[in-house]
């Protein structure tokens, strides 16, 4: 079963379906926030009454919700799933990279073109976009969320809650305090303290048109 009825629990769907042993059989949100009845043909269940329609002796779930209140929403929701006793299940993409030595936490979903090198630590809740390379002995912490082509090199750690805008880079040697936020675009080549904010400057307008440029 999914947690969630978004975008993201769509793309869930998508690639459990098609890309794992797994079969979904219902989506859940709480019952506050039931607004659909079905989604892709398969029913939509309010959280409080899941547990007598769906047991969790027979029943595993992944939590699809995105990196709110920097992913502590995520985490939240992950924690009382537990406590009704449901297992936490993990995916790793047939497309991704990774050997076998990889130490990956629940509630992980890993998307294609991901390179996972040697010696890689991922804890639990933690969402990596296509297309990241993770550095030979190097950690992530849980509730992370990695979007595209982020690259963390070697003997990097990174904190728990944090989020790694599209694009970002993270020098080897580098530790990322806790709820981090490294922006689209930043370059990290320093260690950061917790809760830090990086942002990368916008492109530059020059006062030329394209067509007035001599080289392309």
């Amino acid at each position: 079963m999914i947690f969630g009825d978004g975008p993201f629990a769509e793309v869930v769907y998508f690639y459990l379906t098609y890309d794992s042993e797994y079969e979904i059989v219902a989506f859940t949100v709480d019952q506050k926030y039931l607004n659909r009845k079905e989604i892709f043909g398969l029913p939509v269940i309010s959280f409080e009454r899941l547990p007598t329609k769906f047991p969790p002796k027979k029943y595993f779930m992944f939590v699809a919700v995105g990196y709110q209140k920097m992913n502590k929403t995520r985490a939240k929701i992950c924690e009382k799933v537990k406590k009704q006793n449901y297992k936490l299940i993990s995916y790793v993409n047939s497309k991704a990279i990774t050997w076998k030595d990889l130490k990956l936490g629940e509630n992980c979903f890993i998307f294609e073109n991901n390179v996972i090198q040697p010696f890689v630590k991922i804890g639990n809740d933690v969402i990596m976009w296509s297309g990241n390379h993770i550095g030979h002995h190097s950690s992530i912490g849980d509730h992370c969320f990695i979007s595209s082509h982020v690259v963390i090199s070697g003997n990097v750690n990174v904190g728990s809650n944090c989020f790694l805008g599209v694009n970002s880079t993270i020098r080897d040697g580098i530790n990322i305090g806790s709820e981090c936020v490294i922006g689209a675009g930043s370059l990290i080549l320093e260690d950061t303290k917790e809760k830090e904010v990086y942002s990368a400057e916008k492109g530059k307008l020059l006062p030329i048109k394209s067509d007035n440029l001599t080289h392309l």
